[in-house]
């Protein structure tokens, strides 16, 4: 008969990875407010719809990198919050009064295309949507190219929004890694004047796998 000699065994289906775990700050940081506030979220998240809409009957992918940013607001979270997320195309004048997180550019958010404008870097759209900064006067006019910008929100002086977007889905990416590789970065504000919380981000292709894994911060 057969009989265990030890109480447990453990396969080893390939090598072992390094793990790369990202440590918290133990408070939420002030960056975040008012967007989490008590441990509890206080905003709308906002993404484009992936079916043809606007001028330019544009489908978005950026809402699916904004799971990997949510995942991080969540670590703030001390209990599960009410679903929270609206389509672009689906929401109501209420919901902009509210604290927002905007997620994907002009050409696939109507909600950027509206307060885009607004901010204190943009798009711009005579210069086929190139990020322009109105704090240095510099454009950035790669597809790979983001934004991060927090301020008052347009729709209600009483509350803030987060805007995190790129020129196309790639930008919006480099945008998320950015927010989440260099996120002390980001707190600090604009290189220029660091009471403008507005960062220009450009991805990289550190491992040459065709998909952005890394960013440089440009402001």
């Amino acid at each position: 008969y057969y009989r265990l000699t030890e109480p447990a065994f453990v396969i080893r289906l390939k090598e072992l990875e390094e793990a790369h775990k990202q440590i918290l700050p133990k408070d939420n940081p002030e960056f975040l407010k008012p967007f989490i506030e008590n441990d509890q979220f206080n905003a709308n998240i906002i993404v484009g719809s992936p079916d043809p809409h606007g001028p330019e009957k544009a489908r978005s992918r950026d809402g699916y990198y904004g799971i990997d940013l949510a995942l991080f607001i969540g670590s703030f979270l001390s209990y599960t919050p009410m679903p929270s997320v609206r389509l672009d195309t689906e929401v109501r004048d209420d919901d902009l009064k509210k604290n927002l997180i905007i997620i994907g550019g002009p050409i696939v958010n109507k909600i950027t295309a509206e307060i885009n404008r607004k901010m204190p870097i943009f798009f711009d759209q005579d210069l086929q949507w190139a990020i322009h900064s109105s704090v240095s006067g510099n454009t950035y006019p790669s597809d790979e190219s983001g934004l991060i910008v927090k301020s008052k929100n347009p729709y209600n002086h009483n509350h803030h929004l987060l805007l995190v977007a790129g020129k196309r889905y790639s930008g919006t990416r480099a945008a998320i890694i950015g927010f989440l590789k260099k996120f002390d970065d980001i707190s600090k504000g604009n290189v220029h004047d660091r009471s403008i919380k507005a960062k220009v981000v450009e991805g990289v292709d550190l491992d040459s796998d065709g998909l952005i894994d890394s960013v440089e911060i440009r402001e």
